[in-house]
């Protein structure tokens, strides 16, 4: 039981981690458009409420893993059935539970990073644009132009990053088919090989069933020409 409450308070949380990690980004953009004094992100309510999911979901993986440990050492103890599939069964349900959440929480919590490390940068970078602007007197419109090309760039980069994974997995396709093609060039091989063996065979078969029809045959003439004399006598 106590162990079912743990997974459901634990994926409550990984919901609603996923979907702050989700909307961070958008979120921070909406922050760079609307104003230009935007705090830093480390001091931000959005970086404070991942620090606080974080250190909470650690804590209520630390509590499960502890009762999985305690489920294992009753398993294991002296007054308890070694071949209790039923026990085994669960005590295997509940670890492959722990270790898809603890994945899961890690898979989030590393896209959270990496997204806050490169909304960091663009931060810095248009923070940079906008010393320059206010700096060195240029015009509006060159400083648009500047930014849609700085867009245009990390489209194009988010563009490359999709063509590489798409290439990647053809690459997977490619080799999984060279891999079937293959095993069916080796049988291929392998039934080549064996039709000489077949044909001779078929052969020796032919001609042991000719030897054996001239044997028949000429039995059955001398029977017949010996029924004959006998008949005439």
């Amino acid at each position: 039981k106590q162990a079912r409450q743990l997974e459901n308070e634990l994926d409550l949380k990984l919901v609603s981690f996923s979907k702050l990690c989700t909307s961070y980004s958008s979120t921070r953009d909406g922050r760079r458009d609307s104003s230009d004094t935007t705090p830093l992100l480390n001091g931000s309510s959005q970086d404070r409420m991942f620090e606080t999911m974080a250190v909470e979901i650690e804590q209520l993986l630390g509590k499960l893993t502890g009762i999985n440990d305690k489920m294992a050492e009753y398993t294991n103890s002296a007054g308890v059935p070694s071949l209790n599939a039923a026990l085994m069964h669960t005590l295997q349900r509940h670890r492959d539970i722990l270790q898809d959440y603890t994945h899961e929480f890690h898979k989030t919590k590393a896209n959270f990073l990496a997204i806050r490390e490169r909304e960091n940068l663009l931060g810095s970078v248009r923070k940079d644009i906008e010393s320059y602007k206010s700096g060195s007197g240029v015009n509006n419109r060159r400083t648009e132009l500047f930014l849609k090309e700085h867009e245009h760039l990390r489209n194009s980069d988010r563009l490359i990053e999709e063509t590489i994974s798409i290439a990647m997995a053809t690459k997977e396709n490619m080799t999984s088919q060279r891999g079937m093609l293959k095993s069916i060039q080796s049988k291929m091989n392998t039934l080549a090989n064996r039709f000489p063996a077949v044909n001779s065979l078929i052969q020796r078969i032919n001609l042991r069933k000719r030897r054996d029809s001239f044997i028949l045959g000429g039995i059955i003439g001398i029977c017949t020409i010996l029924l004959l004399l006998y008949a005439f006598h």
